[in-house]
Formats: C-alpha cells, sequence, structure tokens
C-alpha cells in the first residue's frame, strides 16, 4: 500500500475516533488500481431546473372550425405549436394590448395623462373597448395596426379592410412574436414596458356573466388557468385575452396570450356559440397544462375532454 494512501487512512481513522463521520454522499473508497484504496469524491445531486414551458404534443377533444396554438422560447427565438400555427383568427380583443403599447411607445419621455392612464388600464384589465378605441384613434387606426405589423416583423398579420382592431387577422405565430415584441421592450419603449407589463399581470375579472357586460368583461382565464404554482411564482405573468361572439357566423373568436421572461404563448379558436365562453377558457387551460414542463405530478391533471370525441 502506498504511504500516501496509509497517511489517508490514519487521518480517518483519527477523524472518526473523534466522532466526526464523513458523509456517505460525498466520499467514497476506490480501488486505485494497484490493490489498495483511494477516497473518490461524489458532487451532490444536481438541483432540477423548475418547470416551464415547452414544446410538447397536445391532444384537446375540440368541437369548432378551428384550433391552433403557438408557442416561443424567448431565449432563442424559437416558436413550436399546432401544425396550422400560421393560420388566422380575428384578434378580437387581444389586439387591445399593442394598442395600449403603441401609444405609450408614442410618448416617449412625456407624462402619460390620468385621462389615458385610466383608459390603458381599463382597456387591460376590464378589456374596455370604448377605452382602446380611443387610444387607437389617437395613434392614427389604421397606422396602429401598420407600426405593429412593422415593429414586430409579424408575418402573417392582415390589416381589417375597414380598418376595424377587433377584426385585424392574426396568426398564433404572430400572437406570440407580438407578445414578445410587448415583453422586450420593442412595443412600449424603455420608459413604459415594466408598466404595460405590470398592468397586463393585473388583468381581472372572469368568465361568469355577471363579469361580461356590453363593452367590457372579464378575462383573467385561459392560459394563467393551466400554470401550475411553480410556474406563477417564478414572476409575473403578463396576459391578454380577447373573446366575442359575431353573429355573422354565430361562432365564438376567442383567443388567450401570455408572456413571462421566459416564453410566449398563444391560443386562438373558433367554436359554436352554444358552448359558451367557459369552453374557449378551458381549452387555452387544457393546452396549456400539456405545455408544462416537467409535469409537477398529481399538481397538474389534464382537464376533463370537453366533449366525446
Amino acid at each position: 500500500m502506498r504511504p500516501r494512501v496509509i497517511l489517508a487512512l490514519a487521518i480517518v481513522a483519527i477523524l472518526l475516533g473523534g466522532g466526526m463521520l464523513v458523509p456517505a454522499a460525498y466520499a467514497r473508497l476506490a480501488d486505485d488500481g494497484d490493490g489498495g484504496t483511494e477516497s473518490v469524491a461524489t458532487p451532490p445531486p444536481a438541483t432540477p431546473a423548475p418547470p416551464t414551458l415547452a414544446n410538447a404534443t397536445v391532444s384537446v377533444p375540440f368541437d369548432g372550425k378551428y384550433l391552433s396554438w403557438a408557442l416561443m422560447d424567448r431565449s432563442n427565438g424559437e416558436i413550436s405549436g399546432s401544425k396550422n400555427l400560421t393560420t388566422t383568427n380575428s384578434t378580437e380583443s387581444m389586439i387591445k394590448a399593442w394598442i395600449a403599447a403603441d401609444h405609450l411607445r408614442q410618448l416617449g419621455d412625456e407624462p402619460l395623462t390620468a385621462a389615458r392612464k385610466r383608459q390603458i388600464s381599463t382597456a387591460i384589465r376590464d378589456s374596455n373597448d370604448d377605452a382602446a378605441q380611443s387610444l387607437y384613434r389617437a395613434g392614427g387606426s389604421r397606422a396602429v395596426v401598420e407600426r405593429l405589423i412593422r415593429l414586430c416583423k409579424l408575418t402573417d398579420t392582415k390589416l381589417d379592410p375597414r380598418a376595424r382592431w377587433a377584426y385585424t387577422q392574426m396568426s398564433p405565430r404572430d400572437a406570440v412574436r407580438m407578445g414578445d415584441c410587448i415583453a422586450d421592450g420593442t412595443a412600449a419603449g424603455p420608459k413604459w414596458t415594466s408598466y404595460l407589463l405590470d398592468e397586463m399581470s393585473k388583468v381581472r375579472g372572469t368568465t361568469a356573466a355577471a363579469d361580461q357586460q356590453l363593452k367590457q368583461g372579464g378575462g383573467r382565464w385561459g392560459i394563467i388557468d393551466g400554470l401550475p404554482e411553480q410556474i406563477t411564482a417564478q414572476g409575473p405573468v403578463s396576459i391578454k385575452n380577447g373573446w366575442t361572439l359575431l353573429w355573422a357566423d354565430l361562432q365564438w373568436h376567442l383567443n388567450c396570450l401570455a408572456v413571462t421572461d421566459k416564453w410566449s404563448l398563444a391560443v386562438m379558436m373558433r367554436y359554436p356559440r352554444e358552448h359558451g365562453l367557459d369552453y374557449g377558457a378551458k381549452v387555452c387551460q387544457s393546452v396549456t397544462t400539456q405545455l408544462v414542463t416537467p409535469q409537477p405530478g398529481g399538481a397538474l391533471k389534464i382537464p376533463q375532454p370537453l366533449v366525446k370525441p
């Protein structure tokens, strides 16, 4: 046995004799290849990464004309999603997040008036149509959407021929780009981005009839309901949903958008009026739940099928 091995064992013996123990997780005895043994360190187990959203197989029983989703990894800009992630839906109130951002960016270092601040807050938190319309007109109406397409580098989005913001046609791929554009400061500018994201984190109200009014409604549902506490505890989740029952086709046009510092997610759909608002909210929730990686065991259960396959 080599002298240095004898010395090492003597030290161990002294330590043990003094009542000190060497944890088994950090040291073990190994054959040194020469008939002796040496102490070999074993590193502590790695801390698992916190859950996040990542591309995964999504299966949601759906009774409707159109369902699509897209997810952007904001660390590298990679976009994944359903096969039809480039197809479009009318944005409805989801685009109000951009309308507010566009107004704020154009302010630059100028102060935000109390009246405009109220409009931005109600347009985002309560999805108020009149507040959004006032901001839209102040920004030049059609020009507001043209700037959205240019600044956020959208490729699938088309303006409504009559320049109505709610009827802007946007794909889930472009929706997550818009979310990223808002979160990275391009949309609202360096002075106002944190303010806008904070407003988006404070969206309120449910799908309940009592929370839905003619020109505004509760919009805190969908993606936010599909996130486990392990994700929501990491930081604010900024959201903006859009939803309207259009009498032109008797379909709900419903979109969910959420963005964090790690990802941007959009779920968009059209389905029959008889299913109601809660139906679409649960579809957004279910898609989100299935994208959580890693799945935190029983803490997240995929919702039951909404309709029979």
